[in-house]
């Protein structure tokens, strides 16, 4: 694509100001300074982009997925009603995509979050047919024991849907702490199952998104990633 155009899908600009940074010689690329508008760009090759002597995120084409740990106290919306929108952890320059969080978590919830401009892997993700496995550390209000994981994993009835829902694995890790495995995403899925099961979550923290998690990243943190489900 020409350099106009990369610099519009990297969320530079406009096409008028990607062209008024391109005639002031303020956009470098690998460390060499673009003036060329025309210039052809290989999106696979670019290692750096540097903006008006700023550095710039490199950001994959044409889709692109991003593995975020997500902290507490953030909306998983880009119209948040009490908490501040997740996606405001992530740069104005990403933003600027039409980006999607994978599922949803509550405001609450903390850990694995999935975020991506890719609608087809965001269906295969969320739909129960492919059967992402979520994991998630649920932290209980009642003391726990095997009672409560034979109910999850035999299946409890959601009364606002009035349906059966099975867990795909259920254990203690302590008399409070249960560790959760689901692959459906119904509406506050975890809490209604855990209190159709007869206790109450105090938190929740998902650990893991499919073949995702966030041992390598602080709460707020994020990064790209590569799925081989989405080539």
């Amino acid at each position: 694509m020409n350099l106009i155009k990369y610099l519009q899908a990297q969320g530079i600009g406009s096409r008028r100001q990607c062209q008024w940074l391109v005639q002031n010689a303020l956009i470098q690329i690998n460390g060499g300074t673009q003036s060329n508008a025309k210039a052809e760009v290989r999106p696979e090759t670019v290692q750096s982009l540097t903006v008006d002597g700023e550095e710039a995120v490199v950001i994959p084409l044409p889709y692109f997925y991003i593995l975020l740990n997500k902290p507490a106290g953030y909306e998983v919306s880009h119209k948040p009603r009490d908490y501040p929108s997740v996606f405001t952890l992530l740069p104005d320059q990403v933003r600027a995509a039409d980006i999607q969080a994978v599922g949803r978590l509550d405001a609450d919830t903390t850990g694995v979050l999935l975020i991506t401009n890719d609608g087809q892997f965001n269906h295969r993700m969320t739909s129960p047919k492919h059967k992402a496995a979520k994991l998630y550390r649920v932290t209980l209000k009642h003391v726990a024991d095997e009672t409560l994981c034979r109910s999850l994993k035999n299946g409890v009835l959601l009364h606002d849907d009035n349906e059966t829902v099975r867990a795909d694995h259920a254990a203690l890790q302590d008399a409070h702490t249960l560790l959760l495995t689901i692959s459906e995403g119904k509406y506050h899925q975890v809490k209604r199952m855990v209190a159709a099961a007869g206790n109450r979550v105090l938190s929740l923290h998902r650990l893991r998104f499919g073949e995702w998690d966030t041992q390598d990243l602080q709460e707020g943190e994020w990064r790209f990633i590569f799925p081989q489900q989405a080539a």
